[in-house]
């Protein structure tokens, strides 16, 4: 997987001279550093201070997920990044051009979830052009006059909640959801959309860390304590694209399959390990796949893709230069 290394399984992380080994049921198993920049730990990973020193100085950062497989925390090494100037600037733009940033990343959110359902209205689903038509119109004419942030945050709930009333016609009927359910999740499809986004999330903080941006400073959430929320504004319009697309094509092609790959107790449901590492492959090859970008005249990634849209924020903050988030009609 490149730079980005999974644990799906309970055992101890340490370091192993210059390398990192995680030693499961007796048997250890290296993790190189050179290329490594991330680790996931989705299972119970015992570590210490000896291994996270070694983290910091090769400047890995480490993601750690709970039973329910939600996020939990970030360990990044401290912060190298650091510049005052930005941070004054981006705390300036908090103030002075909060909606006006929010209304773009709302924007290209309905944007992106009407290009990923014309995918399927092309491929006789036709039922679904009721929310194109909407996203085009109405959505976007409600965008323009919106007065503050909270009533576009209720705008944006309106698209995400007719995009999920959508998938009865995409997803087979035992991946149907009734309504969406986070913490945990209660069926299937509410378990795949969780996992997603959370490692959307955390492939955006990421991200963040290795630019100049704070973390803490966000435009369409509100900023809060506990979270990185800058991460949830820039990741949301990735989730169209990366997360449920990656969704819709396992499903689809029952490579992802309710009998095989699910755990269901009484109130929650959650992957299996079998069904995470499944999920993990093709949400890394969807990172990974590329579209020529029309600006930069050369594949990119949506890894780097997430990325970009990063500087492109710094750039209207110190710069004052146009802000759109990627936008998979535009392809940058």
């Amino acid at each position: 997987m490149g730079s980005t290394r999974y644990i799906t399984s309970m055992g101890e992380l340490t370091r192993k001279d210059n390398s990192l080994c995680f030693r499961k049921d007796g048997k250890n198993v290296y993790i190189p550093v050179e290329n490594t920049t991330e680790i996931y730990c989705l299972s119970e990973v015992t570590l210490n201070t000896k291994l996270l020193d070694f983290i910091t100085s090769n400047n890995i950062v480490i993601h750690f997920f709970n039973y329910y497989e939600g996020y939990s925390g970030t360990y990044y090494p401290k912060d190298k990044y650091n510049s005052g100037k930005l941070l004054i600037k981006q705390v300036e733009a908090y103030k002075d051009k909060r909606l006006e940033i929010a209304k773009q990343i709302v924007r290209i959110i309905g944007v992106n979830i009407s290009e990923v359902l014309y995918h399927y209205y092309k491929h006789d689903k036709k039922e679904v052009k009721g929310t194109i038509d909407w996203i085009r119109k109405d959505f976007k004419e409600r965008i323009d006059v919106v007065a503050d942030v909270k009533q576009l945050m209720a705008i944006e709930g309106e698209v995400w909640q007719r995009f999920y009333g959508d998938f009865k016609y995409i997803l087979p009927e035992d991946f149907i959801m009734n309504k969406r359910v986070k913490r945990p999740p209660d069926n299937p499809i509410n378990a795949l959309i969780s996992f997603g986004n959370s490692l959307l999330y955390t492939k955006t903080i990421s991200a963040i860390y290795r630019t100049h941006l704070d973390q803490r400073i966000s435009f369409l959430h509100e900023p809060s304590e506990g979270r990185f929320s800058l991460s949830l504004d820039i990741s949301e319009v990735f989730k169209p694209v990366i997360v449920y697309k990656t969704i819709f094509e396992l499903v689809n092609n029952k490579k992802i399959q309710v009998s095989r790959h699910f755990d269901k107790k009484v109130n929650y449901c959650l992957l299996n390990e079998e069904g995470r590492n499944i999920f993990i492959t093709a949400f890394e090859e969807r990172l990974e796949s590329v579209f020529m970008h029309p600006k930069l005249k050369r594949k990119v990634s949506y890894r780097t893709a997430i990325k970009l849209d990063c500087y492109k924020l710094i750039k209207f903050i110190m710069e004052d230069r146009e802000f759109t988030p990627f936008s998979l009609k535009e392809g940058l």
